[in-house]
């Protein structure tokens, strides 16, 4: 038996501009279904969104950087009893493979990920979707917070606008300019010919800031021929997937992968 088929806990891995609040329907299916789960949250942002969406644009949340938050789920980690599995989103899914170049994790899931340094695809609503939170004409001392109209187009489209506003209100948070800027550095590097726990690569038909092209080729890129590293592409999910009415379908065909690890 693998480390990750007799793994029963979860670390879920959360993105950027939201809060841990967006696993808490993931967490308790994965509970209901004997897995222990938790979800750290990143540096200075483990209050409500609303509340820190009051600190915005002078939030110290500004000041973290991606080794702050990668550290979070290191140091967490290391405290766990054996490797557990690991399920990210968005930059959390970057988080996943840096996680597993460690070897800290018996297993990773990356859903509509963020690349590695290096892995690029044209796309113009991901350039569209991804510059505004780069700041690159903005003080690094201050944080990015998506405006609503930015969340309806690049993050929760396809989502009824009702479903739009609640998710805003409830999970959109400022974020760091510095941590969203450290994909492109060397801190975001991948060795990808290096053995790894088994990957499964989860990508949205319809996503827009980080499109199933762009999930596609992360996926290609991986070249250990004895390593487990699965893709899949779910027709019409957006970027706010842990949100959709699909959710549980995705969340199930999480659980069936992960059990079907040995």
């Amino acid at each position: 038996m693998s480390a990750a088929s007799s793994s029963s806990t979860i670390v879920f891995i959360t993105g950027a501009v939201v809060t841990s609040a967006s696993w808490d329907n993931w967490k308790a299916f994965f509970e209901d279904q004997g897995y222990t789960c938790y979800a750290p949250d990143w540096p200075h942002k483990q209050a409500p969104a609303a509340e820190l969406r009051r600190h915005h644009p002078h939030s110290p949340i500004a000041h973290n950087r991606l080794a702050d938050v990668l550290r979070v789920y290191t140091d967490f980690i290391a405290q766990l009893p054996a490797k557990p599995l690991v399920i990210g989103h968005s930059f959390g899914g970057l988080i996943v493979q840096l996680l597993l170049q460690q070897d800290a994790v018996a297993a990773g899931v990356a859903i509509a990920s963020a690349p590695p340094l290096g892995v690029v695809v044209a796309n113009w609503s991901l350039v569209r979707s991804v510059l505004p939170m780069l700041g690159l004409f903005s003080s690094l001392n201050t944080t990015f917070l998506p405006t609503f109209a930015q969340w309806q187009d690049a993050i929760a489209n396809g989502l009824p606008l009702a479903d739009q506003r609640k998710y805003y209100d409830a999970l959109a948070a400022p974020e760091s300019k510095k941590t969203i800027r450290g994909a492109l550095s060397f801190a975001a590097r991948v060795d990808f010919r290096r053995p790894h726990a088994p990957l499964l690569f989860l990508a949205g038909g319809a996503d827009r800031l980080m499109p199933a092209a762009l999930n596609r080729a992360n996926h290609r890129r991986y070249r250990h021929a004895a390593s487990v590293t699965d893709y899949q592409e779910l027709p019409g999910r957006s970027h706010a997937l842990l949100g959709q009415s699909t959710w549980r379908e995705d969340a199930a065909l999480v659980q069936r992968w992960l059990a079907a690890l040995s």
